[in-house]
């Protein structure tokens, strides 16, 4: 009886050692600003992210285990972020961790998360250097913009658009940096002149001098790099000048990342912006996708009554494709061992996404899974919602103060 009683107790254990192994989620970690100025863009992350979680663990999850999520806050600095990689890395069980909007950040955590081998995703940060960053392997993945196709693709339409000479306006950082090598490439090659390169630092609250002079050097349109604080105090600049003085801007996404369009209000109707998506629920690349994107919005998310009223909509389409091609990624491997799903990602053949279908999303020598293709222009209509546009011709602009 007492080998028995040991025998079932054994059992006993033992299945609930298994139960509880196999019961114990898989974390995705979520770094980004979820509290700063470019805060709706990490809401935006981490509401696709969630979405495509939801999704996941309803089908019966991953691997057998559920998906978890854990978030933390950077607020747009790079030592926060490389404390919450710190945390996210002594998390048993973590998966991946999603990136946020800030190419400084990103580029400041690339060694650590190399060092141990963490899978990063990027739905946002546009930094040439996140992905393209000499690490092999490279643990970087992205669904988003990149810096070296933005400009080119700016630049081409500004050219298209009738403009000769644009003057740059980027913020002193990695990304500002990144931006300005794009843009000068483009510019060569397209054989245009280029005004000059103004620059600014975070919390920067008058442009007034620098669009000035980049006006008195022959500037026709301003190409802004900025995140959503500066680029407000860029708009109030633009705004408080003579309708004569005042230059078009045609700004890289980053401004859309926070709060930006309520805090300008009518200041948007009285200069010419026009900024870089990727993705619009108006003009959705497969809109039943897109469709499906937004019922999934609306059960999580139910005072939501209309797609374009989704703030910082292309992170949301890129952090929830970024999810499901991880997870595709690990069924192919059939394992969560980080490196085995690292190696999957690149392999896999095709999928049917949010932002079109990847055939393949990614390749041993690329991974970046969109490209131009993808990159649209868009305005701030009067509700202050983004809606695909055009920039206006050049030979209109003057138009505006007739």
């Amino acid at each position: 009886m007492k080998k028995w009683s040991a025998a079932l107790a054994g059992l006993f254990l033992f299945f609930v050692f298994t139960v509880s192994g196999n019961a114990s989620p898989l974390i995705i970690g979520i770094d980004a600003d979820m509290s700063g100025g470019s805060a709706k863009a990490g809401q935006s992350i981490y509401r696709g992210t969630l979405l495509a979680v939801n999704e996941i663990n309803a089908r019966g999850g991953l691997l057998g285990k559920q998906l978890h999520l854990e978030v933390r806050d950077h607020r747009g600095n790079p030592a926060r972020g490389l404390a919450n990689m710190k945390e996210f890395a002594a998390m048993p069980n973590l998966l991946a961790v999603m990136g946020g909007l800030h190419t400084p950040v990103a580029l400041a955590e690339l060694p650590f998360i190399h060092e141990h081998g963490i899978i990063f995703l990027i739905p946002w940060a546009a930094g040439t250097s996140i992905v393209d960053n000499d690490y092999d392997p490279n643990f970087v993945f992205r669904v988003s913009v990149r810096d070296a196709d933005a400009g080119d693709f700016l630049i081409g339409k500004v050219q298209e658009a009738g403009y000769k000479k644009p003057g740059l306006l980027l913020e002193q950082t990695g990304w500002g940096r990144s931006n300005e090598q794009a843009m000068r490439t483009a510019m060569e090659e397209k054989t245009m002149q280029m005004a000059g390169v103004r620059w600014f630092h975070w919390g920067a609250q008058d442009m007034t001098a620098q669009i000035l002079s980049l006006k008195d050097a022959g500037a026709d349109v301003i190409m802004l790099v900025a995140n959503a604080p500066e680029g407000l105090a860029l708009v109030k600049s633009m705004a408080a000048l003579p309708c004569e003085k005042r230059l078009p801007i045609v700004s890289h996404w980053g401004i859309t990342g926070g709060d930006f369009a309520n805090q300008a209000g009518e200041l948007l109707h009285d200069i010419s912006l026009y900024v870089l998506q990727t993705f619009s629920f108006s003009a959705a690349p497969v809109p039943k996708r897109a469709d499906h994107l937004f019922a999934l919005y609306k059960k999580e998310y139910p005072t939501t009554t209309m797609p374009e009223d989704i703030p910082a909509s292309p992170g949301l389409a890129h952090a929830y494709d970024l999810v499901h091609l991880l997870a595709k990624a690990a069924e192919a491997a059939g394992t969560s061992e980080r490196k085995a799903v690292r190696d999957s990602l690149e392999t896999i053949l095709s999928h049917e996404g949010i932002m079109g279908t990847y055939s393949p999303p990614f390749t041993p020598l690329r991974h970046d899974a969109l490209n131009p293709d993808s990159f649209i222009t868009a305005c701030f209509n009067k509700k202050g919602n983004i809606v695909p546009c055009q920039i206006t011709p050049a030979k209109m602009q003057s138009e505006r103060c007739q």
